[in-house]
């Protein structure tokens, strides 16, 4: 199957997102940067694109222009195996982005994240409809996910 690399528009901000994601994500490296030349829509010798790796998953920065803006209409996932991962990447990705509601959030860069510890769908799925809702309705008043607070909730 086809390799599939999710490729980022910034307007002139690629490699700083770059550094700043690899700087936060373990195992992770920056690879190939490749620069625009003579004749090409920025000026010449200006960062094109940043390959990089978050912790084993390939992307692409592409300093592309001011066409195009993110939106939370796509975001990434981060699956966390406990609430003192999920505050790593909360803390860090927030730093001068903004807090959204149930997990979610806007980077420095304009980049959605989802913050997710794992328990969190067993806790929302929950057999017991009563558990499950009280879980549903404690996350819904969260921004950043406080899992024992879900399940003080789920608990009644």
């Amino acid at each position: 199957m086809p390799t599939q690399i999710p490729c980022l528009w910034f307007d002139g901000q690629a490699e700083q997102a770059a550094q700043h994601y690899t700087s936060i994500f373990p195992n992770s490296s920056i690879g190939e940067v490749t620069r625009y030349g003579p004749g090409m829509p920025a000026p010449e010798g200006g960062v094109m694109t940043v390959a990089f790796t978050l912790d084993g998953q390939d992307y692409v920065a592409l300093n592309g222009g001011p066409e195009f803006r993110f939106t939370e209409a796509v975001s990434f996932q981060i699956a966390c195996r406990d609430q003192e991962e999920a505050d790593h990447y909360w803390t860090r990705l927030t730093e001068g982005g903004e807090e959204s509601q149930c997990g979610w959030l806007k980077d420095r860069f304009g980049v959605s994240w989802q913050v997710v510890p794992t328990d969190l769908p067993a806790l929302l799925g929950d057999p017991d409809p009563d558990r499950a809702r009280r879980a549903s309705e404690a996350m819904m008043r969260m921004r950043r996910i406080d899992l024992a607070e879900i399940r003080r909730a789920a608990d009644g």
